[in-house]
């Protein structure tokens, strides 16, 4: 049996569209739809989907649906497809899937799952990226903002670069340092080819941490060309190292990212690790 579970307010798709798409999906009934209506209401759903007897559970949405359905399935040997509606679309661009809706259905029912790592930010499991930094600060402005898509994700990191201020970490014991950011990558992008960590492989049991230096607004301007040339790592402002857990100490109640979505920190101390090949997915 196969679950579908849609965030009907992902992405910036008009609601003509959307109707057809969800039509279209349960015109097989063998297919069971779940329609969202709320934050975290995805993973409440996958856990109900999990004791109804799912087999594969098809998520529909941006990076934060994803990470809400699939964090109810790591260490499962339930499947998770993928059809992407979001703004960016990370884990979606990083496996090489299908953007396009009835396309990525198709290859979502019918295509085999692979094994790939799943990262844990303290007690919270991520799959692309996570982050403290400019990237949470960003991720913070846009959630406020009632317009998605990628233009309004370039307005918010234009708002937020004229008034950002570096951060203060320690990483790993060392002396604290500010920073502009501090990204932390399971998947090789952001989101819209934005390439955080381009050589970044989702089933080497390995995470990158890339740090970010503290920059002036012209290099901040570089950087982020670079990031869609796919060549950060060649920048002398960052640096980039693989890792399967590290431990920062950043200012508690402070924003960070999960694939995107914006929170708080509720602890000083942050610990990420690697979980090898924890997650079915569809790719």
């Amino acid at each position: 049996m196969i679950h579908f579970i849609i965030n009907p307010n992902a992405g910036t798709k008009k609601q003509r569209n959307y109707h057809a798409f969800v039509e279209l999906i349960q015109a097989n009934p063998a297919h069971i739809v779940h329609q969202t209506s709320r934050p975290l209401e995805a993973m409440d759903m996958a856990r109900e989907a999990i004791a109804a007897g799912a087999t594969r559970i098809i998520a529909v949405g941006g990076d934060g649906t994803i990470n809400e359905v699939a964090s109810a399935l790591v260490g499962s040997n339930i499947q998770l497809g993928i059809i992407p509606i979001g703004s960016g679309n990370g884990l979606a661009r990083h496996l090489g899937l299908p953007l396009d809706p009835i396309k990525a259905l198709e290859f979502a029912i019918q295509s085999p799952a692979q094994k790939m790592d799943v990262g844990i930010f303290n007690e919270r499991h991520f799959f692309c990226t996570a982050g403290i930094g400019f990237d949470a600060s960003v991720a913070h402005r846009f959630a406020k903002g009632s317009k998605r898509g990628f233009i309004n994700y370039i307005k918010a990191t234009f708002q937020t670069l004229f008034n950002y201020k570096p951060i203060e970490v320690s990483i790993n014991e060392g002396p604290y340092e500010k920073v502009f950011s501090l990204t932390i990558a399971n998947a090789n992008q952001f989101g819209n080819n934005a390439y955080i960590s381009p050589f970044s492989n989702i089933q080497d049991g390995q995470l990158e941490l890339i740090k970010i230096n503290k920059i002036n607004l012209f290099q901040a301007a570089i950087i982020g060309i670079r990031l869609f040339w796919g060549n950060i790592n060649k920048s002398k402002a960052v640096q980039i190292s693989s890792c399967n857990k590290v431990a920062i100490r950043y200012k508690s109640n402070a924003p960070f990212h999960l694939d995107g979505e914006h929170l708080f920190t509720p602890e000083s101390v942050i610990k990420i690790q690697i979980v090898p090949l924890a997650l079915n997915v569809v790719f």
